[in-house]
């Protein structure tokens, strides 16, 4: 959302009025909390209705509303990147990919009325919605990650022009934060939902960015020197801490 944007609608929600504040925070882990917790108070706001007495919506309906909008500003933001100079071979991608996609398929289809039996357990309603922030956190993980690297960022394993080894901010942390969100934010789902097809495709997600960050490693390594990326290698995880 644009300031122009922001300026035209006449209530300024939380995002738009903090909007330069993030800006400013790009480079430090308050970034995560601001946004998480703006995201949280949108959709308060947006799901109380005057008049009929306060109605909420569910956790899995704000959840899904969080990859919807996540999903959304991604796709926007896809423009916002150096042109290609380099990537990997033909078909070096396939796998990831469609093992990737059947796990998300399989995390959205747990929970339809042909499997209502298979819940492992009812999750309470403050667990419910702690798994909400959760996902918040975990998209805004992948945002700060996303700003920090700029336009270097592909959706796909590439060299971009000017590629260089980024590792301050959240790739201090980990070497693939973006990943680690949306890994967090799909095993959000997976315990929300409860049950066993939705924990497969969270178990296919994290195999399938698992698989992607093997082969990035592999093709930057050849790209831009194994000794610089060994080096960063082994002072971060992977896509957890330590791991």
């Amino acid at each position: 959302m644009t300031a122009s944007t922001c300026g035209a609608i006449a209530y300024r929600s939380p995002i738009c009025n903090r909007a330069a504040e993030y800006a400013s925070s790009v480079r430090s882990g308050v970034l995560i909390i601001d946004l998480t917790v703006d995201v949280l108070r949108a959709l308060r706001l947006t799901v109380m209705i005057a008049h009929t007495g306060i109605v909420v919506m569910s956790p899995l309906t704000a959840m899904q509303w969080l990859w919807g909008v996540w999903i959304l500003s991604w796709i926007i933001a896809a423009s916002w990147s150096n042109r290609t100079v380099a990537r990997p071979r033909l078909g070096s991608e396939i796998a990831y990919r469609m093992i990737t996609i059947a796990g998300v398929v399989l995390l959205f289809v747990a929970g339809r009325d042909f499997d209502p039996e298979m819940r492992l357990w009812d999750t309470p309603p403050a667990v419910r919605w702690c798994l909400v922030g959760l996902t918040a956190a975990g998209f805004a993980f992948c945002w700060w990650a996303r700003i920090h690297l700029g336009r270097m960022w592909s959706s796909t394993v590439t060299r971009k022009a000017d590629h260089h080894i980024v590792d301050t901010g959240p790739y201090a942390l980990v070497r693939h934060p973006i990943y680690t969100g949306i890994i967090l934010a799909a095993a959000a789902m997976a315990v929300l939902k409860a049950r066993p097809i939705a924990f497969a495709g969270c178990a296919m997600v994290v195999l399938g960015f698992w698989l992607k960050a093997r082969l990035e490693e592999r093709f930057l390594r050849s790209e831009l020197g194994p000794e610089a990326y060994d080096a960063y290698a082994r002072r971060t995880g992977m896509l957890f801490p330590g791991l």
